[in-house]
């Protein structure tokens, strides 16, 4: 079975940056399971894998505007040091969760000068170009319920 619009597809990966740098890999774990067509995996690795079957390998190259964007400079916002717990000692490079208008996002300070806190709420890899080296592993029609629920449910809870 080739993949296409709502097939499940298990496939281990290993992605890296243009440095050659491993970001994640399937390796020695399960492998990741998606379904095909329902924005499950971002769009530029899902459509070089579109049509590939079983036992597939292959490097997959995605620009950064097929990945997670390019980064947006709205997205970079400045905070007083007061929205933060007191007892944290903010530094460049931290990471946090933020509640934003789009939902939760992984934010970055960027800059703490006295009150003021940058903080950039890009996901950490806009503007990087990805590379991925991936095995597909199962190809299956997806059942009506993962269809309608937009995603693969697995498992003993069937999630």
């Amino acid at each position: 079975m080739q993949i296409s619009s709502n097939s499940v597809v298990s496939m281990h990966y290993t992605l890296t940056d243009p440095a050659g740098e491993v970001l994640d890999s399937s390796q020695g774990k399960d492998p990741l399971a998606y379904l095909h067509g329902h924005g499950n995996i971002i769009p530029g690795l899902e459509k070089q894998l579109e049509g590939k079957v079983v036992g597939d390998k292959l490097i997959a190259e995605v620009p950064a505007a097929e990945a997670y964007g390019e980064p947006n400079d709205d997205l970079v916002v400045e905070a007083s040091r007061d929205q933060f717990p007191g007892d944290v000692d903010l530094q460049p490079g931290m990471r946090f969760q933020a509640q934003t208008p789009q939902g939760p996002r992984i934010a970055q300070i960027k800059a703490v000068d006295g009150d003021k806190v940058t903080v950039d709420t890009n996901h950490p890899l806009a503007g990087v170009d990805l590379k991925f080296d991936v095995e597909i592993i199962e190809v299956r029609e997806a059942s009506k319920e993962e269809i309608d629920h937009g995603h693969v449910h697995t498992g003993k809870d069937g999630h």
